[in-house]
């Protein structure tokens, strides 16, 4: 399985880490830490040495709640992260839903567009078509960021987001946009409970074998870990590497992390049992 993107056929065969790398000064967990170029060049720096095999760049926090940032500030953020990164020699992906931004990332040497809307705002779509090698990530989102968490989904919301994403990248599709240059995430905290975040994870592997695309998986420090274990944001390391596992054993093939290091350990550990794991036999022989 392949992830093909503007300068890298990503190999899918084994799970991706992807960096999180957020110049913004309001991110729920890091905020500010890496809000210039020079601070956001060494950190980007810093994840590849610790085994990260993707970056994501953002300049706009999408946690719930969070007001939208200006189409000049977000330009300003990004693009000279993604001109100084670009020679890194790994994937670039902009977290990003303006069509401008997409364009100017794109133009300055971004590999993937990962889009919380699914390429949804007007002339998204047009931009990914007029850059014919680049991925794209498609996420499914209840509502928008600063409502989503007030009003979130009702029941059992496996089929819904299925459906979503599916429709989605089937219309991508019909536009003339490969099929391996697709990736789907579910958008774990968008729009969801906890318990609906949860029961996503369970059925991962299943929406992903429907679907028949590659899944992304963003557990990383989000508030459902902080549910389960009543743990701050800053303390949900072993929480976040936990269910980046688990949801690689589910089926994912990218995992967004800010905790870099030791997820790939943990990834690591995980890939060594799995050359080990066959099918039990518990048939009886009788003679």
């Amino acid at each position: 399985m392949q992830w093909q993107t503007s300068r890298f056929q990503i190999d899918l065969q084994a799970p991706k880490v992807m960096g999180i790398v957020n110049v913004t000064p309001d991110s729920f967990s890091d905020g500010g830490s890496h809000d210039n170029v020079s601070a956001a060049l060494a950190h980007c720096e810093t994840l590849i040495e610790q085994g990260a095999h993707i970056l994501d760049i953002g300049g706009e926090s999408t946690r719930p709640g969070s007001p939208a940032v200006p189409l000049e500030v977000e330009l300003e953020r990004v693009i000279p992260v993604v001109q100084a990164a670009r020679s890194l020699g790994i994937p670039l992906s902009v977290d990003t839903y303006k069509p401008e931004v997409m364009r100017a990332a794109l133009d300055a040497g971004a590999d993937i567009i990962n889009d919380i809307w699914a390429l949804r705002q007007p002339g998204a779509r047009e931009v990914v078509q007029a850059h014919p090698n680049c991925g794209v990530c498609l996420m499914h989102m209840h509502r928008d960021p600063q409502t989503m968490q007030v009003q979130t989904m009702h029941g059992d919301v496996t089929a819904d987001v299925l459906a979503f994403l599916e429709t989605h990248a089937a219309e991508l599709i019909a536009a003339g946009v490969a099929r391996d240059r697709i990736v789907l995430d579910a958008g774990i905290g968008f729009g969801k409970t906890v318990e609906q975040n949860f029961a996503l994870l369970a059925h991962q592997d299943a929406m992903a074998q429907s679907s028949g695309y590659p899944w992304l998986a963003g557990w990383s420090r989000k508030s459902s870990l902080g549910a389960v274990t009543g743990l701050p944001v800053d303390q949900r390391l072993g929480a976040s590497v936990a269910a980046a596992v688990l949801s690689v054993d589910r089926g994912a093939r990218v995992v967004r992390v800010h905790d870099v290091r030791d997820t790939v350990a943990a990834l690591q550990v995980w890939a060594a049992m799995k050359l080990h794991d066959r099918p039990s036999n518990h048939q009886s022989s009788k003679n």
